[in-house]
């Protein structure tokens, strides 16, 4: 029986030598991987010159044009499929054409100001993006309601 018991205790020190020594290997392929990914040197990469666009406090009626810059830092053209706006007050614009590694181009958006109160809309990119192929930049800011003659406010009604 004695040695039945330290047979087993040698065969489990083994097998837990084996699974720690499989659990390192397995960590450093993963790392090895994530440290590739980042690097990010191979492919289309998309960079965007700022996430949100703060429009602050507007009146109602006003500009609500705004402008993003995307840079394709990567190796190959960046090459955007489609540009969404979270509903139909905003309107996103994006190139057509392939964007050339270290090239620029400008997506503007265009947000229905004549809709009074708080913005937070989303506009998704969708492209061929090796790091991130659907990005998301948001426009946020409140439009307030337009006064008029005599002091009055008009509020639209939707």
């Amino acid at each position: 029986m004695k040695k039945t018991i330290s047979q087993f205790m040698i065969k489990s020190r083994t097998m837990k030598n084996v699974m720690f020594t499989l659990s390192l290997l397995v960590a450093a392929m993963f790392g090895v991987n994530a440290t590739a990914q980042e690097v990010g040197t191979n492919g289309p990469i998309i960079t965007i010159d700022k996430e949100v666009h703060d429009y602050g406090t507007m009146d109602q009626g006003g500009n609500g044009t705004c402008t993003f810059t995307v840079t394709n830092t990567g190796t190959e053209p960046l090459i955007i499929q489609t540009c969404k706006g979270s509903c139909g007050c905003t309107v996103p614009s994006c190139p057509v054409e392939p964007i050339a590694p270290g090239a620029s181009a400008k997506i503007t958006v265009k947000y229905d100001t004549n809709r009074v109160g708080p913005i937070n809309k989303n506009v998704t990119i969708t492209s061929n993006a090796t790091n991130e192929p659907s990005k998301i930049i948001r426009i946020k800011g409140n439009i307030v309601a337009k006064p008029v003659e005599g002091g009055a406010v008009v509020t639209p009604t939707n």
